[in-house]
């Protein structure tokens, strides 16, 4: 550790602290909603493609946002860049609450995804820039049990406010959330950039969002519009496009803002595997879940938040130990083994059939809770550990991208599925009703599915719905069972950190 470092060290737990409470803070902003949406819909209107948008807009803006947010952090300071999202998160939040319409709720949701892209990239990289070896790994794990805080009781959290004071108290909280951030923790933290920095890296950032935003669009409007409809095709063959253009800048850069050099290594393609695995085996069920609870179902966002108990409070406390044990067992092997026992907890998932006893849920979602939660605050430290500390927010920029980008589009792949299975199994519809029917009643909306198709009976219905919902977790536990078979071959060794750090310098040049 130098010199600087040593001075810095006594008020370096205030930085951890500050990063700590936006951990717990923006779970409440992807999750809560996902438990709002309904009572949304009964208070302001619109129809399910926008009240979609309220977790999708924001999912999106900031997985698309969340890289350059790491690379603004490195070039103007994590601290002012921590500060500049911090007060857009806060004002946004507020503005959330106060929306006339879902239109300008997704509106402003998009920009809340936006401030806390730049408010995540540029605080975890803050703490890896303080913090090295075995202390960065507890540090970050505990950054993780604290976003496992947020996750585990945002749902109760929610349906409570939601029960006493409706949901505009949601935004509310997230906003007097912020406040308290910017008040206690913004002004105890010390300015740090990298001095390598040379500029932003424009072309490569405006090239990979429009790439994001045009699959993921193209994802979304494939099941109701048609996958050979023109704008589908356009959007679709346009990402493709966008992402060779994407690759091709980033090789011409000297300092680009993602490193494809590191993709060379199967290490950190192996990390990369680990949040498309958790994305699939946990956050898909998260956002899934409390529309079968609440429209399919029939509970209250109260009897939700409980619901989902077994699924989210693991994420409050495992991260933390999984850190801890890491000293001893090799993060990879602690990693692969959790995703193996999610997997089987999605397994168990799909059989659970619509109608069933609440206590059917119990097994498989806290498998899935624990299962995930042991990769959750490991994964972080192991992107960040194949580069530099000083391009740390490069490092958090890319990981950040791929967990929250790829959980995005691992939203939006399921939504198609489950879609696509819907409409294979509601037999014939007129053609030009069938998709709308489908997309309706794969989001859980059963009346309106019904106000679209009268002829649908009830038992049909249901049936084509919980045959879609079974069909689409089989493939999710199979997506989670291969990542866990990567990250268990290449990730099963532990690589002392000071023999590592001569590669890791050779790779950042």
């Amino acid at each position: 550790m130098t010199d600087a470092s040593h001075q810095a060290a006594p008020g370096r737990h205030l930085v951890l602290a500050a990063v700590f409470l936006v951990a717990v803070t923006m779970p409440l902003s992807f999750t809560g909603p996902a438990v709002a949406t309904p009572a949304i819909g009964r208070d302001l209107g619109g129809d399910l493609a926008l009240l979609t948008w309220i977790v999708n807009g924001f999912m999106l803006a900031f997985g698309s946002t969340i890289m350059l947010g790491g690379a603004l952090a490195d070039q103007f300071g994590r601290k002012r860049m921590f500060r500049i999202g911090a007060i857009s998160f806060t004002l946004t939040s507020l503005a959330v609450a106060l929306s006339p319409n879902v239109l300008i709720l997704d509106f402003l949701r998009a920009l809340q995804g936006i401030a806390a892209a730049l408010s995540i990239s540029a605080g975890f990289a803050a703490v890896a820039q303080e913090y090295e070896g075995a202390d960065r790994t507890r540090a970050l794990g505990l950054l993780g049990t604290g976003f496992g805080i947020g996750l585990a009781f945002g749902p109760l959290v929610t349906g409570a406010l939601i029960g006493s004071s409706g949901w505009r108290a949601l935004f509310v909280a997230t906003a007097l959330a912020g406040l308290v951030i910017l008040v206690v923790g913004v002004p105890r933290m010390r300015e740090t950039r990298d001095p390598g920095a040379i500029g932003i890296d424009r072309w490569g950032a405006g090239s990979f969002t429009a790439m994001l935003v045009a699959l993921t669009f193209g994802i979304i409007l494939g099941p109701e519009r048609g996958w050979d409809d023109t704008l589908v095709v356009t959007l679709l063959t346009g990402a493709a496009v966008l992402l060779v253009a994407f690759i091709a800048i980033e090789n011409l850069q000297t300092r680009p803002m993602l490193d494809l050099s590191l993709f060379r290594y199967a290490r950190f393609v192996s990390v990369q595997a680990l949040p498309v695995a958790v994305a699939y085996s946990f956050i898909v069920p998260f956002i899934l879940l409390p529309a079968r609870f609440i429209r399919i179902e029939g509970m209250s966002e109260l009897e939700v938040g409980v619901m989902l108990l077994p699924l989210s409070l693991p994420i409050a406390t495992i991260p933390f130990v999984a850190a801890n044990l890491a000293r001893w067992i090799p993060s990879g092997i602690l990693a692969g083994l959790g995703l193996l026992v999610a997997g089987a907890g999605v397994l168990l998932l799909a059989f659970v059939p619509v109608g069933g006893a609440p206590t059917a849920f119990i097994l498989p979602l806290a498998m899935i809770g624990v299962g995930a939660a042991l990769p959750w605050g490991l994964m972080d430290d192991l992107a960040i550990s194949v580069v530099p500390t000083e391009r740390a927010g490069m490092a958090t920029g890319i990981f950040g991208t791929m967990r929250v980008a790829g959980e995005t589009v691992a939203v939006a792949v399921v939504g198609a599925l489950m879609a696509a299975f819907v409409f294979g199994g509601l037999g014939e519809l007129p053609g030009d009703v069938a998709p709308h029917v489908a997309s309706a009643l794969a989001g859980g909306s059963l009346d309106q599915a019904k106000a679209l198709a009268p002829s649908i009976g009830h038992d049909t219905a249901m049936a084509a719905y919980g045959a879609a919902f079974r069909n689409t977790m089989l493939i999710c536990a199979a997506i989670t069972f291969t990542a866990a078979l990567v990250t268990l071959v290449a990730l099963r060794s532990r690589k002392p950190r000071k023999a590592r750090e001569p590669r890791m310098l050779e790779i950042g040049a």
